[in-house]
């Protein structure tokens, strides 16, 4: 993998320390940037994320209509893997990536035209105005800080050349079900409700819904929003959703407890047996198919899965 200049981070970006038997990364914590563990169970789970995101989107990694880019900055690269197939699929295109955590990512998968630097997206961005042909932002959400999400649109939309496009795909962990069968009273609305209030704390949790008027005030055209449902288990009777579904099972049933035990428990101190019995019943009832429960995708404006918008040329 090709190196490139990076703004130096504190040692604090390498070092972490044992919670509740989970790692966390030492700087994000104590910056309040990111909550949630950087261990192997947790890049597991990134990994099985990828491969269902792959799913749902059918393979696609770049939704714009773009033939050729040249330059592609990825917010947020978690395991590598969206910037590593972009790369591979680009050969000319020099594809960068940003993360908070360098703990994900296997620096023996790489390719010449990559280049991943730690750095923190609540800072602003370091590269150059007018530069990038395409930036994606996925699931950073948890990682942005309330009052960050306007200077991060405005930095995304500096960066990106005249008619740059900016592609952002985020999760909205209100828990619904398609018969009504999950109640208030139920394990997995307790889940959602009691992680929106914690976060609440010092991020945005309802963001994904805002992706769009952010982009439109921030001077973005031809802006796409779009939701779609993504089952948590293998309830649909639609091939293609069931096997998202029987594909995002195991994803679901390990991020209910790693996005949750830091901040439940710090925040809200909740006990850690409390905390085990909740996610022990949301799991269970995650895994119902009678329940047919699922997450919703980017639940923005036009109720469909994906946020883009374009640049204008002048």
């Amino acid at each position: 993998m090709a190196q490139a200049d990076t703004v130096e981070l504190s040692e604090e970006v390498q070092e972490t320390f044992v919670v509740h038997n989970r790692s966390f990364q030492r700087y994000a914590i104590n910056h309040n940037t990111y909550f949630v563990p950087v261990d192997e169970d947790e890049t597991l789970r990134l990994r099985i994320q990828h491969g269902v995101l792959s799913m749902m989107f059918d393979n696609r990694f770049i939704f714009p209509p773009i033939n050729a880019p040249r330059r592609v900055l990825d917010c947020g690269f978690g395991t590598g893997e969206w910037a590593l197939q972009v790369a591979w699929e680009y050969p000319r295109c020099e594809v960068r990536g940003i993360d908070i955590t360098p703990h994900h990512h296997n620096p023996e998968e790489g390719l010449e035209n990559l280049y991943l630097d730690v750095d923190d997206l609540n800072m602003s961005f370091q590269f150059g105005s007018n530069h990038f042909d395409l930036i994606n932002s996925r699931l950073v959400a948890g990682g942005i800080n309330s009052e960050r999400w306007t200077g991060y649109i405005r930095d995304i939309f500096r960066c990106l050349r005249p008619g740059g496009w900016v592609q952002m795909v985020e999760i909205d962990f209100n828990a619904q079900s398609d018969n009504g069968a999950l109640t208030d009273n139920s394990a997995l609305r307790q889940w959602s409700q009691t992680y929106l209030y914690a976060m609440e704390q010092c991020k945005n949790p309802r963001a994904p819904r805002q992706l769009g008027g952010w982009l439109r005030h921030a001077g973005f055209t031809d802006v796409d929003e779009r939701m779609i449902p993504l089952p948590m288990c293998a309830w649909s009777d639609d091939q293609r959703n069931y096997d998202i579904g029987a594909a995002n099972q195991e994803n679901v049933r390990m991020l209910l407890s790693s996005l949750a035990i830091y901040p439940f428990t710090h925040y809200l101190s909740m006990s850690i047996t409390e905390f085990h019995v909740l996610v022990a019943k949301a799991r269970t009832e995650a895994s119902n198919p009678a329940l047919k429960p699922r997450h919703l995708f980017s639940r923005i404006f036009h109720c469909e899965y994906v946020c883009v918008g374009k640049k204008p040329r002048r």
